[in-house]
């Protein structure tokens, strides 16, 4: 099959469509990389479907804490099923190939998740300085029309970025090769396919960056330095376990999320290879989606009582 368009004019050639290599290399690699997205994926569909259903349907979890987990966990629905389908049947196909239109429509959609994803875990943060620094006030803050437009600010948000980086870079001519070395369509690894001056996508992506990752992550690290000053002014030892509890579970969360989107996209030459690429971007498509719903039910304690009673424990 021909996967190349000529130009009306020249001898230019364009890609139509692209083989995703993957952990290409033994058999054996790709198989332990199947079970691992299928295992993965499967936990990721259960952990945080159930968040949802418990968030949903148990009423003491119908506070703002619990409305942005379970936005969250919606969003690591979406995202992992951007990448986790595509992945696990092109194994059992045994067909790596993606169009011109699906690629672009999943880095859009990876993009628009990514995003939306930094700003709901900032919204996260903003509702524990609220409750640990403004208790008295809580209420009233963090009320539902406060928590729903922050949740719609945080899809807002993705739309701009997604659109702007996917028509910069799809609308750059690709004269191949067409093999994206990379188990989705990502942003850099499409670059290096790119027979064009880059220079303004990669500007693009550069102020991208700093919408998704830069400018939410600074408000959870205001947010968190009026936590920590508050904790420290605490008298009460318990209080401050209650306040150090109520947050533990979202930094870490943070810490894995930001961790490793940080070091491939802010400092693409600290990853090294495009292998290293790969496994770091395991860690925000797979790793952080499929933990998430484990950190947030084994630390606490009202979500382990509603689970509890949804399946029969008293």
């Amino acid at each position: 099959m021909n996967y190349w368009i000529k130009a009306a004019r020249g001898n230019d050639t364009h890609v139509t469509i692209f083989h995703i290599l993957g952990f290409s290399g033994s058999p054996l690699l790709e198989l332990l990389f199947f079970l691992l997205c299928l295992a993965v994926y499967t936990l990721t569909l259960l952990g945080n479907g159930l968040i949802v259903f418990l968030t949903l349907s148990n009423p003491t979890l119908q506070t703002p804490m619990y409305f942005f987990l379970r936005n969250l966990s919606f969003m690591e629905l979406c995202y992992s099923s951007v990448t986790m389908p595509r992945i696990l049947t092109s194994y059992v196909s045994g067909n790596n190939k993606i169009s011109f239109t699906g690629c672009a429509v999943q880095m859009s959609l990876f993009l628009l998740l990514g995003c939306a994803e930094c700003y709901i875990l900032g919204a996260m943060a903003y509702d524990r300085y609220v409750a640990v620094c403004h208790p008295l006030r809580y209420i009233t803050m963090m009320d539902k029309r406060s928590c729903m437009l922050l949740v719609v600010g945080s899809w807002m948000c993705g739309l701009p970025v997604s659109a702007v980086q996917t028509t910069l870079t799809f609308s750059s001519p690709f004269c191949g090769p067409n093999e994206i070395n990379h188990f989705f369509c990502d942003i850099s690894p499409l670059l290096r396919l790119v027979c064009a001056d880059t220079s303004l996508i990669e500007m693009a992506m550069l102020i991208n960056t700093v919408v998704i990752i830069i400018a939410p992550f600074m408000l959870i690290l205001i947010s968190y330095s009026h936590i920590i000053a508050a904790v420290v002014r605490m008298s009460s030892s318990e209080s401050r376990q209650k306040a150090i509890s109520t947050c533990s579970s979202h930094l870490l969360v943070v810490t894995l999320f930001y961790g490793s989107a940080m070091i491939v996209y802010l400092f693409p030459q600290t990853s090294g290879s495009s292998e290293n690429d790969k496994v770091l971007s395991l860690f925000y498509t797979m790793v952080t989606p499929m933990v998430n719903p484990i950190i947030y039910s084994l630390r606490n304690k009202e979500v382990k009582a509603a689970l509890w009673k949804t399946v029969g424990f008293p």
